[in-house]
């Protein structure tokens, strides 16, 4: 059975992390980069310099916009701010699941839980349903190609039979991480 649910094909990085920050406040380069170190610093590794490259880049596509603040003997900051179409790409990105592979599980998945603990906990529950749904099809798909791969291929099978041994863990992972936000 085919998933036709759009889902976020994320390059794996962690543009969204900084960018999520500006979505409640504006900020500075410096602090949303401690700011992802602290909170997410084992789900991405972000050093300073990737952090302001990034952040650039988000700034020369439309998503950022910055604004240079003057400080006595001191050198400006710039304040950056999510614009209206940043804004529309990270609430896209939030709402949509993260496939099925358990690297954008771990890493793009979490960053979104912590987003949407931070700004929508009432979406937490039907998030964790649309993942567990991703990785049931995602399981569906590799069950699929395992049955109708020769036994001759003993190096497909095995490397299949990992990735689902990985998924089905994902899936008991999906229901205790769940219990972290179950409300009282």
């Amino acid at each position: 059975m085919k998933n036709n649910k759009p889902h976020h094909i994320g390059t794996l990085s962690p543009e969204m992390a900084l960018l999520g920050l500006l979505y409640g406040e504006a900020g500075h380069g410096y602090d949303l980069h401690r700011k992802v170190v602290t909170d997410l610093g084992q789900v991405w590794h972000l050093s300073q310099s990737q952090a302001y490259a990034i952040l650039k880049r988000l700034e020369s596509q439309g998503d950022i916009s910055g604004k240079e603040i003057l400080q006595k003997k001191l050198p400006s900051r710039q304040l950056l701010h999510m614009t209206a179409q940043g804004r529309k790409k990270f609430l896209s990105w939030l709402d949509a699941p993260s496939g099925g592979s358990t690297r954008a599980i771990r890493m793009e998945f979490i960053t979104r839980l912590y987003f949407l603990n931070l700004y929508f906990p009432e979406k937490l529950s039907h998030t964790f349903d649309q993942q567990r749904a991703e990785v049931g099809n995602h399981i569906q798909r590799l069950e699929k190609l395992y049955a109708e791969l020769p036994d001759e291929q003993i190096y497909n099978r095995m490397s299949l039979e990992m990735r689902l041994k990985q998924l089905k863990l994902v899936q008991e992972w999906l229901d205790d991480c769940q219990k972290h936000f179950k409300q009282g």
